[in-house]
C-alpha cells in the first residue's frame, strides 16, 4: 500500500511542477503577443485622451480607522437606527448564522453516532438514528435558505438606502449640473451611482457573513474544544490566526487601490461608448470611425492591461491564501488535535478504545471546522481589502456631493484664480425681488477662470422686453447661466424672481420619457398638474394650437398600444421634427406662465408666422422676454437690447427706430 501511496504523491508532485511550468510559460507568451499586438496597432503614445480633469490624488484605499470611519458614515445611511427594518434583517442574518452553527454542531454529533452505529453493527440503532437525521434537514435547509434570503434582501435596503441619499443629494438643486461642469472630482458620476454602489453593498454584506459565520464558529468550537481538551489546543489555533492574519493583510494592500482604479478605468471605457452614442450623427458627417475605434481599444486595452495585472496579483495572493489560510489551517488543526491524544494521562484518554475512537472523531471534526472557520477569517481579509476599495469611491462621492451643496468647488482653472482681486465664487449674493431682473456689478466668469465682463449692471422690470445680442463667445449664454443659478457669482448682487417665475428655453429643447402631455407640462406630472387645477387636457390642446400643433393628437403614426391623443408614449426626441420640438418648448412656456422667460435661439426652426404668433402671444400673457437671436424680425417684440462685444464691453439702452441689429 505505501509504495502505491508514494507512486501517486509522485505523479500528483510532477503534475503540480508540469501545471506551474506551463501556467509561467503561458503568461510570459502571453504578454509578448500583447506587445507585438498593440504595437502593430498603434504607437503607443498616439492615441491620447482626459476625461475631464484627472486628479493626482486619488482616494486612499487601505484597511485602516480612516476606512473604518468611512464605512461607520455609510452604515449608518443604510441603516438608520437600531429600530428600522434592515436592523431587523442585520439580527435575523445573525440569528441565521446562529442556528446554522448549532445545526452544524448537531450534524457533527449525529454523524459520529451513526458511523459509530454502523462500526458497532447496530442496524435498528442506525436506522433510528438516520430517520432522525432526515427529520431534521429539513429545518436546516430552511435555515440556509432563510441566511441566504436575509443575506440578498439586506443588500437590497443597503443599496436602496444608500442610493436614495446619493440622488437626494446628487439631483438637489444643479448639484448634477455643477458636479459635470464646475468641479473636475468626479469623472463618472454615473458609474459611482450604480455600478459602485451595487458592488460596495454586495461586498459590505458577503463581509459580514463571511465574517460573522467564522467568528460564531470559533466561539462555539473553542469554548467546546476548552471545555473538553483544555486550552492549549485552541490557543495554538487562534495564534496562527493572529500571526496568518497579520501577514496576508500586509500583503493585501494593493487590493484596495487596484480597486479604485479598476472601477474608474470601467467608467471612462463606459463614458466613451457613450459619447460614441451621443455625438453619433457628428462623427457620422466626419466619418470618423477609425478615430473613435482607436480611442475606443486604447480605452479598453488601458483597462485590460489593469485587470490583467489585478488578476495576475491576485493568483499570487489567493496562491498564498490558500496555503496560509487552508492547507496550513488544516495542518495546524491536524497538528493542535493530535495534542490531548499523544499526551500521557491526558484525561480524555481514560476509557475504552471505542470511547477514545469517538471523542478523536468529534473533536478532531470540530478542531477542523475550527481550522476551516479560521481559514475563512483569514481569507475574509482579501474581500474586506476589496471592501476598502469601494467603500472609497463612494464615500468620495458623498464628500463632493457635501462640497458642492455647501458651494464649495475643486477645479484646477477655478482654484488657481483665487489670488484675482475680482472675488471667489459664491462670494456673490442673490436677492430674492419678484418682477425685477437686476445685475449690480456682477461679473461674467466662466468656471475656467475666463473673464468675460468684469462688472455687468443693469435692471429689467416686467414688461422690458430685452434682445441680448453680441458676437458668440462673448458671454450671453454665461450670463442666462449665472442668472439660472448654474454657476457661482463671483461678486455682487444679482435681483431676480423665484425660481418657478423664470423659465430657460434654449435652442434644443429637452424632451423627457413620457406621454405627449408630460412635454408640455414638464418638469410637472400629470398629478401636478391636475392639483393645481388651472389646466385641464382642453387648456392644453388650445395651447397648441396656439404653437399650430393640435395635429398631433391625431397623427397616425403616435397612436400605439401604450395610449392615444394625450397619453401616447413615444421617443419624442426622435418623432418630433427640430421645430416640432422648438413649438413644444413655447407650449411649455405658456403652460408655466412665468414672470420672465429666456429664449435661446429657441426659434431658430420655426417659421417667422409662426414665431410671430407665438411672440405675440408672450406679450399678451404678460411674460417678459430675455431673447437670444440674430433674426431682424424678432426687434420689434423687445423695447430694450443688451449688446455684449466680445472684448469685455456691454451696452444696455432702449431700442430706437432706427436701431440697426448688431452683427453676430
Amino acid at each position: 500500500m505505501a509504495p502505491a501511496l508514494s507512486k501517486f504523491a509522485n505523479k500528483r508532485t510532477l503534475a503540480s511542477a508540469c501545471a506551474l511550468t506551463a501556467l509561467l510559460w503561458i503568461l510570459k507568451r502571453r504578454g509578448k503577443k500583447q506587445v507585438v499586438k498593440y504595437r502593430n496597432a498603434w504607437p503607443a503614445n498616439d492615441i491620447q485622451y482626459v476625461i475631464k480633469e484627472e486628479k493626482p490624488k486619488s482616494p486612499k484605499a487601505h484597511v485602516n480607522a480612516a476606512f473604518l470611519r468611512q464605512l461607520r458614515k455609510l452604515l449608518k445611511i443604510g441603516i438608520p437606527s437600531v429600530v428600522s427594518t434592515e436592523f431587523g434583517f442585520v439580527l435575523l442574518i445573525a440569528t441565521s448564522l446562529i442556528a446554522r452553527s448549532l445545526c452544524d454542531l448537531w450534524m457533527i454529533n449525529i454523524g459520529t453516532l451513526i458511523e459509530s452505529s454502523i462500526v458497532n453493527m447496530d442496524a435498528h440503532l442506525f436506522k433510528k438514528r438516520l430517520v432522525k437525521f432526515m427529520a431534521v434537514l429539513p429545518l436546516i435547509s430552511v435555515v440556509n435558505n432563510v441566511l441566504k434570503y436575509g443575506i440578498y434582501e439586506m443588500k437590497l435596503r443597503l443599496r436602496t438606502n444608500i442610493t436614495q441619499d446619493l440622488l437626494q443629494q446628487y439631483l438637489k438643486g444643479f448639484t448634477y449640473y455643477k458636479m459635470s461642469n464646475l468641479d473636475s472630482r468626479i469623472a463618472n458620476p454615473d458609474q459611482l451611482l450604480s455600478t459602485d454602489v451595487d458592488k460596495f453593498c454586495e461586498s459590505c454584506t458577503d463581509l459580514y457573513s463571511n465574517i460573522a459565520k467564522p467568528s460564531l464558529d470559533i466561539v462555539i468550537y473553542v469554548y467546546r474544544l476548552t471545555t473538553n481538551l483544555g486550552s492549549k489546543t485552541p490557543l495554538f489555533m487562534l495564534s496562527y490566526l493572529v500571526f496568518a492574519g497579520t501577514i496576508l493583510t500586509h500583503l493585501r494592500k494593493p487590493i484596495g487601490q487596484m480597486t479604485v482604479k479598476e472601477q474608474r478605468l470601467e467608467g471612462e471605457y463606459r463614458h466613451i461608448n457613450s459619447r460614441l452614442i451621443t455625438n453619433s450623427e457628428e462623427i457620422a458627417f466626419y466619418q470618423g470611425n477609425n478615430r473613435e475605434k482607436l480611442t475606443l481599444l486604447a480605452s479598453f486595452h488601458k483597462l485590460v492591461t489593469h485587470l490583467r495585472k489585478c488578476l495576475e496579483f491576485r493568483t499570487f495572493i489567493g496562491i498564498i491564501d490558500n496555503f496560509v489560510g487552508k492547507y496550513m489551517a488544516t495542518i495546524v488543526g491536524f497538528y493542535a488535535v493530535s495534542l490531548p491524544f499523544l499526551q500521557k494521562n491526558h484525561p480524555i484518554l481514560s476509557g475504552t478504545p471505542d470511547h477514545r475512537f469517538k471523542s478523536y472523531y468529534t473533536y478532531g471534526r470540530m478542531l477542523v471546522k475550527l481550522a476551516e472557520a479560521i481559514g475563512r477569517l483569514v481569507l475574509a481579509g482579501r474581500e474586506m481589502t476589496r471592501l476598502a476599495g469601494f467603500t472609497a469611491r463612494v464615500t468620495e462621492i458623498k464628500v463632493v456631493l457635501d462640497d458642492l451643496n455647501a458651494g464649495k468647488y475643486e477645479r484646477t482653472m477655478v482654484s488657481d484664480f483665487k489670488d484675482e482681486p475680482i472675488g471667489s465664487p459664491g462670494e456673490g449674493k442673490i436677492v430674492t425681488k419678484d418682477n425685477v431682473i437686476q445685475f449690480d456689478r456682477v461679473p461674467l466668469i466662466t468656471p475656467n477662470g475666463d473673464i468675460l465682463i468684469r462688472e455687468l449692471s443693469f435692471e429689467v422690470k416686467s414688461g422690458m422686453n430685452v434682445l441680448v445680442c453680441g458676437p458668440n463667445g462673448c458671454g450671453k449664454s454665461s450670463l442666462f447661466r449665472i442668472l439660472g443659478e448654474l454657476w457661482p457669482v463671483w461678486s455682487g448682487i444679482i435681483t431676480k424672481p423665484p425660481r418657478g417665475k423664470l423659465f430657460y428655453i434654449p435652442q434644443r429643447p429637452y424632451m423627457t420619457l413620457g406621454t405627449l402631455r408630460d412635454q408640455i407640462i414638464y418638469p410637472h406630472t400629470k398629478a401636478e398638474m391636475m392639483r393645481r387645477g388651472q389646466m385641464t387636457d382642453d387648456d392644453l390642446k388650445k395651447l397648441l394650437n396656439l404653437v399650430q400643433l393640435s395635429h398631433l393628437l391625431e397623427r397616425e403614426n403616435l397612436t400605439n398600444s401604450e395610449g392615444q391623443g394625450w397619453d401616447v408614449v413615444a421617443d419624442w426626441m426622435d418623432v418630433l421634427s427640430g421645430g416640432e420640438k422648438q413649438r413644444i418648448a413655447m407650449a411649455r412656456l405658456f403652460y408655466h406662465k412665468p414672470q420672465f422667460a429666456i429664449l435661446d435661439e429657441c426659434t431658430s426652426a420655426v417659421s417667422v408666422d409662426v414665431e410671430d404668433s407665438m411672440y405675440s402671444y408672450c406679450r399678451q400673457a404678460n411674460i417678459t422676454l430675455f431673447t437670444v437671436s440674430h433674426r431682424r424680425s424678432l426687434w420689434k417684440h423687445h423695447e430694450y437690447y443688451l449688446h455684449m462685444d466680445g472684448r469685455g464691453n456691454y451696452e444696455f439702452k432702449a431700442i430706437e427706430p432706427d436701431t440697426e441689429e448688431f452683427g453676430s
